[in-house]
C-alpha cells in the first residue's frame, strides 16, 4: 500500500509531455535560375492576405532577398512599419543574388574594379530577367494592386539607380540606400536622367565619403525640381554597415505611405534632407 502510494505521489509530480513543435512558416519560395545560376525567390505575404480574398496589394521587390541575406530583416522591418502605420503593408519579393557584382552592376572601365571583380558587368541582363520572369511569376500568383517598388543597397543600390535611369516604368518607385555610386569612376552619376517626370527616388549616404559621395551629390545635381526624390542625409549618423536596417524604414514610408498624421509624434519623420515632386 505505502509503495503505490510513493508510486503515484511520483506520477503526479512528474512533468507533463512537452508540445510537440510546430514548422514555423513566413512564406513561400520559388526555386529559378538566373545569369547561370539557380537561386531563390522569396514571398512574405501581408497581414490579412489570407483573411481578405477580394484585397488587392502593393509589391516590394528586395534585392539581396535571400533567406540568408536580408529577406528575413526586410520582412520584419517592413511589418513593423505596418503595426505602427508607418507605411502601408506590401507582400515582399525577396530575391536572392549569387554573384552580386556579377548581377546588380554594370561593366566598368576601371582596371581595378576589373580585377577585382571579374565576373562583374551583367546588371542588364538581370534586370531583364527580373522584368521578364520574376515580375510575371509574382502578378501571375498573387493579388497586387499593380504597383511594384524596387530596394536595394550598396551595390543593390547602384542596380536601383540604373534600373530608375534605364528603365523606368518598370517600378512605381525606387528606394537606393547607399548606392555604390564610386563604381565605373562615378560613370552612372554622369547619366542624366533625360526628359519627364520619373518615378518616385528615395536616396539616402551615409559615411561612405569619397566616390560614392560625389557620385551622390552628382546625381542628386541631376534631378530637375519636378521630379519626386527624397534624400536622406546620414552621413554623421550611420555607417555604410548600418545603413540597410537603418534606413530601410524610412524608405518604405517615403514609398508607401499611409496618410496618417501621428507619425512625426512617434518620431518617425521622413527626412529628406533634399526633396522634388
Amino acid at each position: 500500500m505505502l509503495f503505490n502510494m510513493i508510486a503515484a505521489a511520483a506520477l503526479a509530480m512528474a512533468p507533463a509531455p512537452l508540445p510537440e513543435p510546430q514548422p514555423l512558416t513566413i512564406g513561400e519560395t520559388v526555386t529559378v535560375e538566373a545569369i547561370g545560376a539557380e537561386r531563390q525567390v522569396n514571398i512574405v505575404l501581408p497581414i490579412g492576405y489570407a483573411e481578405e480574398p477580394d484585397k488587392q496589394w502593393p509589391v516590394v521587390y528586395l534585392l539581396d532577398g535571400g533567406v540568408t541575406q536580408d529577406l528575413m530583416m526586410g520582412a520584419g522591418l517592413e511589418r513593423w512599419n505596418t503595426i505602427w502605420g508607418r507605411s502601408a503593408n506590401a507582400i515582399i519579393v525577396g530575391i536572392e543574388t549569387k554573384d552580386r557584382q556579377r548581377e546588380l552592376l554594370p561593366p566598368t572601365g576601371d582596371a581595378a574594379e576589373r580585377t577585382r571583380w571579374p565576373t562583374a558587368g551583367e546588371s542588364a541582363a538581370f534586370r531583364a530577367w527580373i522584368a521578364g520572369t520574376v515580375k510575371p511569376l509574382i502578378e501571375a500568383r498573387y493579388r497586387h494592386d499593380g504597383t511594384a517598388f524596387l530596394v536595394g543597397e550598396s551595390a543593390a543600390g547602384h542596380f536601383v539607380v540604373e534600373t530608375w535611369v534605364s528603365a523606368p516604368g518598370l517600378f512605381a518607385g525606387y528606394a537606393a540606400i547607399s548606392p555604390s555610386l564610386q563604381w565605373d569612376s562615378e560613370a552612372l552619376s554622369r547619366r542624366a536622367p533625360g526628359e519627364g517626370k520619373r518615378p518616385p527616388l528615395y536616396l539616402s549616404l551615409a559615411d561612405e565619403g569619397g566616390a560614392t559621395e560625389t557620385g551622390m551629390m552628382r546625381l542628386l545635381a541631376t534631378l530637375p525640381p519636378s521630379q519626386p526624390y527624397c534624400f536622406s542625409d546620414r552621413r554623421k549618423e550611420l555607417r555604410h554597415a548600418t545603413a540597410l536596417h537603418g534606413l530601410l524604414p524610412e524608405a518604405l514610408q517615403y514609398l508607401l505611405p499611409t496618410g496618417v498624421d501621428y507619425l512625426d509624434d512617434y518620431g518617425f519623420t521622413l527626412r529628406c534632407e533634399r526633396r522634388g515632386g
